[in-house]
């Protein structure tokens, strides 16, 4: 009998997102589609190990910007405009007197509600072309030392380190930490007491370590200890000693299903893989937020479109821990990043839980979904 003609990974991975993401998304599915088939956007992780004051101004004649630290200045700006909108409508509306206490009031609030900018780390500098300018970073030079003085990466994929907002001496986990781009940005807050790297894959490590070598001097290298271990085992072998761990799971990584054949997970062979992904997932977060201190926080991260990979999951781990290990579990609010960062990604507005990035023509980072969860 012939066989039947080998269809490419490729091609099934866009018939399975057709099916489900015009569904999820409607509306805006053809134009994520458009982008996860287009070039993908890559920020410049500033290596602050590395002598950067040439390197940022060189990227700032390039008219590329630091989004981290632009992000709050333009949201603070937004707001003062606000404000002053506000009160000018109400001293046109109100009497000569309750006019002054209303401004007052207003100033008041102004400067006790939290900025926005008080859960970002202005440690971590990431420049991106503005939204539009599809401008390539050149490849990434060493300094004196030897170190290289950039990391390329996708900028959305900086979302889940800055939602996970490490503090000073912090015990901070990465679980599923190869190939590294979150790991070194972890390390780029420059205040993690001690970090863990581990991802169940050894050649993934190698690849981590390598990093490691490039971008971080030895000293602090030898703060970080790197593992090899299933991450679904973690909770067993070092439960609750962490104050923040990021969770960033396997997951149809829908950019590459759809644009490359190797390593495909839509590959027919790797079916009963693929299907299994969201169980792989909910185990690997439970290994996570038990491996968390009472009152630490996990954020749990994909670079997949899938509700089934990012809500249900979350939706699933909070009733687990909930009925099998008797711990509450509260998912924090993300929607400030929204605020924070419009003017470089491109938001799912209908996210029920969490955030996520699509991939758009004119910001084509993502997708990447980020949820932050607090073990009470």
């Amino acid at each position: 009998a012939a066989t039947a003609p080998r269809i490419p990974s490729t091609r099934l991975a866009l018939h399975h997102f057709d099916t489900s993401y015009s569904l999820q998304l409607k509306d805006l599915w053809p134009s994520v589609r458009i982008g996860l088939l287009c070039e993908q956007k890559y920020g410049a992780l500033i290596n602050n190990f590395s002598s950067v004051d040439d390197v940022t101004q060189e990227l700032e004649l390039l008219n590329a910007t630091d989004f981290v630290s632009e992000a709050p200045k333009k949201a603070q700006q937004g707001a003062a405009v606000e404000e002053v909108g506000r009160a000018e409508s109400v001293s046109r509306e109100g009497s000569g007197e309750g006019r002054m206490v209303m401004q007052g009031e207003m100033v008041t609030q102004a400067e006790t509600s939290p900025p926005l900018c008080a859960s970002i780390s202005s440690k971590i500098k990431c420049y991106t072309f503005p939204r539009g300018d599809i401008t390539r970073f050149r490849p990434a030079r060493p300094d004196t030392l030897g170190l290289l003085d950039y990391y390329l990466m996708d900028a959305a994929s900086l979302l889940p380190v800055l939602a996970l907002n490490v503090q000073p001496d912090d015990f901070v986990l990465d679980l599923c930490a190869a190939p590294g781009g979150k790991t070194l940005a972890l390390l780029q807050t420059g205040v993690c007491g001690h970090l863990a790297a581990n991802d169940v894959s050894i050649s993934r490590t190698k690849r981590l370590y390598q990093i490691l070598r490039s971008y971080v001097p030895k000293e602090i290298r030898e703060t970080v200890s790197v593992t090899s271990c299933d991450g679904r085992d973690w909770g067993q072998l070092e439960g609750g000693t962490f104050h923040k761990v990021l969770v960033d799971v396997p997951c149809t990584t829908d950019r590459h299903s759809a644009m490359e054949e190797e390593n495909n997970i839509f590959h027919r062979r790797r079916t009963k893989e693929r299907q299994m992904l969201p169980m792989l997932q909910l185990q690997l977060l439970m290994a996570g937020i038990l491996a968390t201190k009472p009152g630490g926080e996990v954020v749990y991260s994909t670079c997949s479109l899938s509700p089934l990979q990012n809500e249900y999951v979350i939706e699933r781990a909070v009733e687990v821990a909930e009925t099998q290990f008797n711990i509450s579990i509260h998912v924090e609010d993300l929607s400030h990043f929204r605020t924070l960062f419009q003017d470089t990604f491109s938001f799912f507005s209908d996210c029920r839980l969490g955030e996520l990035v699509l991939p758009h023509l004119t910001a084509n980072f993502g997708p990447m979904y980020f949820c932050k969860l607090r073990r009470m």
